[in-house]
């Protein structure tokens, strides 16, 4: 497959410069006899927001929950080819998952905070790896959740429930609370369908704001949101990538057909 960048020479040199944060070689993945992923090649670039669209069943969270071996929590999956962090073999058996867990974040579909206090909620990872003292602690917690755009509307309510909170401030929750590791990558699997449109708007935003610093793919079934925040836009159908390229040219001139009828509405 062809990954040349279509805008023009300053977006070429650009996807030069910009290292890779991910390869997947040859992937493919099954569910006991099902073939869920099929021969996926798809690199996936430093400080960008990469978006994967398709319809429902085609393997777009599949692929996803691939990128942390989250997926391997499923009973029965087996999976051939290769995929790469920064150069290193996700697969292999010095390659800890939870060294590649903690590099690699998660934001899931409906918000899922801890049933402990927001300050809890954030401070929980940094405790798991270690860090006791309470002003390193405190200071985590904060710089997490302005990170995720929420600090002013907890900072009075640190010590309550996290279920106290809406469900949109609850997802932007989450997101402090992936970002408290210091992670390279966050993914995010459809983090705005269970959220009204101003929350959704929020969490946008804080996307873009985000991908200053880490590399993002997401998961959507909203081609508008993707067309919106992505740099590059990844198409599968039944399991196979289909086109990829920059967000701007895979909606105006798709390359295939079947892209072209999927972003129209044809089918989906």
């Amino acid at each position: 497959m062809d990954f040349k960048i279509l805008t023009g020479l300053d977006k070429e040199k650009e996807a030069i410069d910009r290292q890779l944060v991910f390869t997947t070689q040859d992937l493919n993945l099954w569910y006991g006899e099902t073939h869920a992923l099929k021969n996926i090649n798809l690199p996936i670039y430093e400080r960008e927001v990469t978006a994967i669209i398709g319809p429902s069943g085609c393997g777009k969270s599949t692929f996803l929950k691939t990128l942390n071996r989250m997926v391997e929590l499923v009973q029965g999956v087996h999976t051939s080819g290769r995929i790469e962090y920064r150069n290193r073999n996700i697969f292999d058996k010095n390659f800890r998952v939870e060294e590649l867990r903690t590099k690699v974040g998660m934001v899931f579909q409906k918000p899922n905070p801890f049933p402990k206090s927001i300050y809890d909620n954030i401070a929980y990872g940094p405790r798991i790896h270690g860090i006791k003292n309470k002003e390193i602690l405190d200071q985590i917690v904060e710089k997490s959740l302005r990170g995720a755009a929420i600090w002013d509307e907890v900072k009075d309510r640190l010590k309550e429930s996290a279920y106290g909170l809406s469900g949109g401030q609850q997802q932007r929750l989450c997101i402090a609370r992936a970002l408290a590791i210091e992670p390279d990558v966050i993914l995010m699997d459809e983090p705005t369908s269970a959220l009204d449109p101003k929350s959704t708007l929020k969490v946008e935003q804080l996307i873009q704001e985000l991908k200053a610093d880490y590399s993002i793919v997401i998961v959507t079934h909203n081609m508008q949101q993707a067309a919106r925040i992505s740099d590059r836009t990844a198409f599968m159908l039944n399991g196979e990538l289909i086109e990829y390229s920059d967000t701007d040219s895979l909606f105006s001139t798709p390359a295939d057909q079947r892209t072209e009828d999927y972003i129209t509405g044809r089918f989906g």
